[in-house]
């Protein structure tokens, strides 16, 4: 086939044929109607339209990229997320559907119009802050994260999106809120244990390595959290933990041990477990120092 002939259909046709990837045809999709600067659906409306020659170059620069292991989010510069638009970059983790579930849950817990406060820890993009802040505006958003390249990305989207009831904040974890109470603590930590072998595979090789894992069974930053937010909490708020599809019972004795009331465990749209969640007591106490598995 004669590139310089090529349509839109035969494009399309030949990259998913040579691209070894789990998706073949959608990356191709994504990546043609990048290079063209259009929406997908334009790709199915004028299947037979020639791109010109500089499109077809960018289109094949991308797909070398994409065959070589990059992430399409990274590619692109950009992934949906609770339908918003967000900036993606390689200082920060790529959102991903199954933390939709987190957003859902923790907009069950605030009312449409509270002005409650709120924290998203280690924020990334963004993505969990922007989605709340976007869906409660009278709600106070604090958002931190210890990368200040990854506060950038965040910051950035937020202005882009014209959202302005978020603050971003650098600092580990708890150690960056400010001293009042939150209503409610939310996060998508890192919790892939750190020899695990799909961090060898995939996208997730050039996704920064301390979001996504933490310690041997994965659960450090899991424990760090729900440790200090109980302390941050005001009675009765609610902390909301992501975590992986096989730590749903580690992750529940988690909170118990920590001294939450109400904890449950809840699956993503796959039916795996993927957010526990708990509530702080009215008279709760520090969490306890012994070693939690």
């Amino acid at each position: 086939m004669s590139t310089e002939t090529a349509t839109i259909r035969m494009l399309l046709a030949q990259a998913a044929e040579t691209l070894g990837t789990d998706s073949p045809r959608l990356d191709a999709e994504l990546l043609l109607a990048g290079a063209l600067g259009k929406n997908r659906s334009y790709l199915f409306a004028w299947p037979e339209k020639i791109p010109p020659p500089d499109v077809r170059a960018r289109f094949h620069a991308l797909l070398l990229r994409r065959a070589a292991g990059e992430p399409v989010a990274y590619l692109l510069g950009q992934r949906e997320f609770w339908s918003l638009p967000l900036n993606v970059t390689p200082a920060a983790l790529i959102p991903r559907p199954e933390t939709e579930t987190l957003v859902a849950l923790a907009l069950q817990r605030i009312p449409a119009d509270a002005d409650a406060c709120i924290a998203d820890l280690g924020t990334g993009s963004g993505a969990i802050a922007l989605a709340v802040a976007r869906e409660r505006p009278h709600c106070r958003i604090v958002a931190t994260d210890i990368s200040q390249a990854a506060l950038a990305v965040a910051a950035a989207n937020a202005e882009r999106l014209g959202v302005s009831n978020v603050q971003w904040v650098a600092g580990d974890w708890c150690a960056a809120l400010p001293d009042t109470p939150f209503d409610l603590i939310a996060s998508n930590p890192p919790y892939i244990p750190e020899d695990d072998v799909h961090l060898t595979r995939g996208d997730v090789r050039f996704e920064p390595r301390n979001a996504l894992a933490s310690g041997p069974q994965g659960m450090n930053a899991l424990q760090q959290i729900a440790r200090c937010a109980i302390t941050r909490l005001h009675p009765h708020g609610w902390l909301l933990l992501e975590h992986g599809y096989d730590q749903s019972e580690p992750a529940i004795r988690l909170l118990q041990a920590c001294g939450y009331a109400a904890v449950q465990d809840y699956p993503d749209d796959a039916g795996h477990g993927r957010v526990v969640a708990g509530r702080r007591p009215a008279l709760a106490g520090h969490p306890r120092d012994e070693s939690i598995d």
